[in-house]
C-alpha cells in the first residue's frame, strides 16, 4: 500500500493528467479527420499495434543482451526489474530479435501501402507524441537534478536583507506594506516611476507627511511606462548586491471586497511579480491589502 501511494505524488499526478488530456485532445482530432469512419481507422489501429509488438520485443532483445554481458554471480537492479544473468540469454535474444523484426516489417507494410488512406497521421503523430512526452521526462530529470544536493556547498549565511517598495501613490496600502517592511530591516527605500508631474509633486507631499524615514526615490519616465524603468532600477539594484545580501522587493496591493472589481484595475502588482520572479537575488513579497 506504501509503495502505491507513494506513486501519487503532485510532480506524477500533474503529467498523468497532461497525457490523459493531450491524447483525448488528439483522439478528438483524429475522429473528426477520418469522420468516425471505423474502416478508415484500422490501419491506424494496425500500424499501432505492430509498433508496440515491434518496441516491446526490441526491449527485451536488449534486456537478453545486456544479461547476456553480466558474470554469473552479477546482479544489477534497474527502475523496474532486476538483471541476473541467464545460460539461455542467446537464444531468448534471438527469438525476441526476430520478433522484432518481423512485426517491423508489417508494420512497415501497413506504413507503404495505407498512408494515403490515413496512415501518415499515425507516422505524423507517433513521432510527434514520443518527441513530446522524451522533452517532459527530460525537463523533470533536468529539474531533479538541478534541485539535488549531490556536491552542493551551502552558500554563507546572508548578512543583510535590502527592501525597496515600488509604490504608485500614497494611500493605507503603502502604509500597510511599509508597516510589513519595517519588521525585516532598517535598509528600506521607496521607488515612484513619475509620469504625470502634478501627481507626483501630491505624491510627494504626501509621504513627506506620512513616511519621514524612509527615502523616496522618483524615477522619471518620458514615455509614460511604469513597469520598464521600475523593473531595470531594481534589476540594476540586484546586480551590484554581494552574494551575501538579498534584495526583498515588497510589492503594495490593494484587494477590493468584490472579485470583479479587478478588471476595472491595472493589476500592475500581478505584472510586476512576474517579470521580477525570473531576476536572481530578488525575493518578491506581496503585502495584501483587504479593502472593505
Amino acid at each position: 500500500m506504501v509503495s502505491i501511494l507513494s506513486l501519487f505524488t503532485p510532480g506524477n499526478i500533474f503529467l498523468a493528467t497532461l497525457i490523459i488530456v493531450v491524447l483525448a485532445i488528439i483522439a478528438a482530432i483524429i475522429i473528426v479527420i477520418f469522420q468516425a469512419n471505423v474502416s478508415a481507422l484500422i490501419p491506424l489501429y494496425a500500424i499501432g499495434v505492430f509498433l508496440s509488438f515491434t518496441l516491446s520485443q526490441a526491449g527485451m532483445a536488449r534486456r537478453w543482451f545486456k544479461i547476456g554481458r553480466l558474470n554469473p554471480e552479477d546482479e544489477i537492479k534497474e527502475q523496474s526489474s532486476t538483471l541476473r544473468f541467464d545460460r539461455g540469454w542467446r537464444w531468448k535474444m534471438l527469438v525476441n530479435s526476430f520478433g522484432a523484426l518481423a512485426t517491423a516489417i508489417v508494420m512497415m507494410i501497413f506504413a507503404i501501402t495505407k498512408f494515403r488512406d490515413g496512415a501518415w497521421v499515425v507516422v505524423i503523430l507517433i513521432p510527434a507524441l514520443v518527441s513530446t512526452f522524451y522533452a517532459i521526462h527530460r525537463h523533470y530529470r533536468q529539474l531533479a537534478d538541478a534541485l539535488s544536493l549531490s556536491d552542493y556547498t551551502p552558500l554563507s549565511q546572508l548578512k543583510n536583507q535590502r527592501v525597496i517598495i515600488p509604490i504608485s501613490g500614497v494611500h493605507k496600502g503603502t502604509l500597510n506594506a511599509l508597516r510589513y517592511a519595517r519588521s525585516l530591516t532598517h535598509d528600506i527605500t521607496a521607488i515612484y516611476v513619475a509620469i504625470d508631474d502634478a501627481h507626483t509633486q501630491r505624491t510627494q507631499q504626501r509621504w513627506e507627511k506620512w513616511v519621514t524615514d524612509i527615502p523616496l526615490i522618483v524615477i522619471d519616465s518620458p514615455y509614460r511606462e511604469f513597469m520598464h524603468p521600475l523593473v531595470t532600477y531594481i534589476e540594476t539594484i540586484a546586480a551590484s548586491n554581494p552574494p551575501n545580501q538579498i534584495v526583498t522587493v515588497v510589492v503594495p496591493e490593494f484587494i477590493p471586497n468584490r472579485w470583479w472589481h479587478n478588471l476595472l484595475h491595472m493589476q500592475n502588482a500581478t505584472w510586476l511579480r512576474w517579470a521580477l520572479r525570473f531576476v536572481p537575488g530578488i525575493v518578491v513579497v506581496d503585502v495584501p491589502y483587504q479593502v472593505k
